[in-house]
């Protein structure tokens, strides 16, 4: 068994994560010691209890081919920690996955990213703000970084895909169950023009606990996360929670005092997170030099405020209303 194998293996059954692994192979050198070792040895090493020795213990190898197989099945390269492709900026956070699998491409400009998270009921103020701040990332050469949960996630990788522009989908579940079913079409365009990611093993389904960790890759691959309308629950606060804990800028869209999806991100601004109005607000805080990409398509659509979610009638009604009384 050679290392990547013994390592898709370790992260298939046995949750150990990264922090769990380092100290197994600082006792056994090599992943596939680990997998080789008894039960008594394996809970010898600190933090490994019986359940994960015994997870460890039960790995077959046809398990491991299975995986492979439908590795192969989903057209999906697989990649470590270890290797070349792994995202720079992921590997600096704490717990990275010991695992990616990967539709698309990674390349070494997404380091330049900016990640775009928000609630999945969003108003039309929040999903026509997502995509234009996508948009105009993008223009500027920024990677958009996103969930593609509904609403807000939805509108920042269509803003990336509507100027041309690069995105990343990191998903929740393992790519046989796709969360949601209704973004599998969006999922294929992104992996043509960016790459969807995911940490789980090809059949996990989509649980509650798997989000979080997946909100700490989301934040993980990216410099600064923009959060555009938060619920007092949602998850966007926590990938912002993982932002601050990684060392990364949290910029937060303020919203109406009285509407429950600006309750997390004025909260945020309270405590410190920076208030955006446009691109720049979020580009200066970085310090690098950043110049627009001319050759990116749909520009002019773009900058005149278009909003790919809306229909052609649509859009004329909506440019009517205003949002403040009559």
């Amino acid at each position: 068994m050679i290392r990547l194998e013994a390592l898709i293996g370790l992260n298939m059954f046995c949750d150990i994560g990264s922090a769990r692994l380092k100290k197994l192979l600082n006792y056994f050198e090599k992943p596939e010691n680990i997998l080789k070792a008894p039960c008594e040895k394996l809970m010898g090493v600190s933090g490994i209890g019986k359940e994960i020795a015994r997870k460890v213990t039960s790995l077959k190898e046809k398990d491991i081919d299975e995986e492979l197989d439908l590795a192969k099945k989903y057209n999906l390269k697989i990649i470590t920690v270890d290797d070349k492709e792994y995202p720079e900026n992921l590997k600096q956070i704490y717990d990275p996955p010991i695992v990616l699998y990967v539709k698309g491409e990674l390349k070494d400009e997404d380091r330049l990213s900016v990640a775009i998270v928000g609630s999945r009921r969003a108003s039309f103020y929040g999903l026509s703000c997502a995509e234009k701040f996508a948009a105009d990332l993008s223009e500027r050469n920024f990677t958009i970084i996103s969930g593609l949960a509904r609403g807000i996630d939805t509108s920042a990788h269509r803003g990336a895909l509507k100027q041309g522009g690069r995105t990343i989908a990191v998903i929740g579940s393992g790519f046989r169950h796709l969360y949601p079913a209704e973004n599998k079409e969006l999922a294929e365009e992104i992996s043509r023009c960016g790459a969807v990611i995911s940490e789980f093993p090809i059949n996990a389904k989509p649980l509650s606990q798997n989000f979080p960790r997946r909100n700490r890759v989301i934040s993980g691959l990216s410099l600064g996360v923009l959060v555009v309308e938060a619920a007092r629950n949602s998850g966007a606060l926590i990938t912002a929670d993982c932002a601050l804990e990684q060392g990364r800028d949290v910029f937060a869209l303020p919203g109406k005092i009285d509407s429950g999806n600006s309750f997390g991100t004025n909260g945020l601004i309270k405590q410190g997170a920076k208030l955006v109005s446009c691109a720049d607000d979020i580009i200066e805080e970085f310090n690098i030099p950043v110049t627009a990409n001319l050759n990116k398509k749909d520009l002019k659509e773009t900058n005149s405020g278009s909003r790919s979610y809306l229909s052609g009638n649509e859009s004329l009604l909506y440019n009517l209303i205003s949002d403040q009384p009559v």
